[in-house]
């Protein structure tokens, strides 16, 4: 007999291409297999205000194609208060929820596992990594990185050209908080010079960049590409420095939030839809506290505890990679 009867979803932190496929991977999976959805608005705020709308098949209708979230989402200091979780416990016990699914990162995980711990496991908390930032070390995916760093391959595409017209030397800053995955990813599919990223501060040393630079312009190169990471920053400040420095005219430009919106790509649709599925598959296993991840080719799930004790080290080969294609 399925013990599950109603689930509670909500998407939590920053949005992400892909969320939308999941949220409609849990409905239309928990549907089928008879149990109610509770939808609860602008992530664990909606917990505290109760705000939530049942949800059916016909309520997640074209929408795997669209970007940002139907749920909405947002940031809650009061829900990671002592005080402000058990409020939303009492949410969730008054409309009958047995287990909640929670989509974002790391902070959206950490949250879900305090409620948890609080309530005894009264009520379940399957979490599913949807974050561009790919900085969730038990997953090897995270919905809406794929789509992130197309899109930030594509602005690169289009800012060379201008780039090459110009003459100049532009500094590109991509997204990805305090890892470099967007950065050393968007690098090496667009040819960039240089890559700077939080992993690995002596490449992305400003001297030696400039050394690069004036390099690179002797040997009468009609461009030079640096992508930075959000986590280094000051691209502003470096582009001035530069252009003070070597004469050469630069200019920085920051992507921003353009990399979080966007119709998703197909593998984002597709992982994020099998993981939707997954997680219902794993409340109706009866398995408790567990994440949702991508490891070795498999969609498989992990005890949230383990999960977030695990360390993710930057993959020396690409930093190996962007160096060996550095123009000389």
């Amino acid at each position: 007999m399925n013990r599950v009867r109603t689930i509670g979803l909500l998407t939590s932190g920053g949005d992400a291409p892909g969320m939308n496929a999941a949220i409609r991977g849990v409905v239309r999976c928990a549907v089928n297999n008879g149990i109610k959805v509770l939808g609860f608005e602008k992530g664990y705020n909606g917990l505290l205000d109760n705000e939530y709308r049942e949800m059916d098949k016909r309520s997640v209708s074209d929408i795997v194609d669209r970007g940002g979230t139907i749920l909405f989402t947002a940031r809650s200091k009061e829900f990671f208060d002592k005080e402000g979780r058990a409020k939303a416990i009492e949410v969730l016990k008054k409309n009958s929820v047995d287990a909640l699914v929670v989509l974002g990162g790391d902070g959206t995980f950490r949250g879900a596992k305090e409620l948890y711990d609080q309530c005894n496991g009264e009520i379940n908390v399957i979490g599913i990594p949807a974050t561009i930032d790919l900085d969730i070390a038990c997953t090897e995916y995270t919905i809406g990185f794929d789509t992130a760093i197309n899109t930030a391959m594509e602005g690169v595409d289009r800012i060379r050209d201008t780039s090459t017209s110009h003459e100049r030397c532009s500094i590109v800053e991509v997204m990805g908080r305090n890892a470099g995955y967007i950065a050393a990813y968007t690098g090496i599919s667009t040819g960039a010079e240089d890559i700077i990223i939080p992993e690995n501060n002596e490449y992305g040393d400003i001297n030696k960049i400039i050394t690069r630079v004036r390099i690179a312009n002797k040997k009468g190169k009609k461009h030079y590409i640096i992508i930075n990471a959000e986590g280094i920053g000051h691209s502003y400040e470096m582009a001035n420095m530069i252009e003070t420095i070597t004469g050469i005219e630069t200019r920085a430009t920051i992507l921003g939030h353009l990399q979080r919106g966007g119709s998703p790509t197909c593998k984002d649709r597709v992982y994020a839809s099998i993981m939707g599925c997954k997680a219902v598959e794993v409340l109706i296993e009866g398995k408790k506290n567990r994440l949702i991840v991508y490891r070795n080719g498999e969609f498989t799930d992990v005890d949230i505890n383990v999960g977030l004790a695990e360390k993710k080290p930057f993959p020396q080969y690409f930093i190996r990679t962007a160096v060996e294609l550095e123009s000389k």
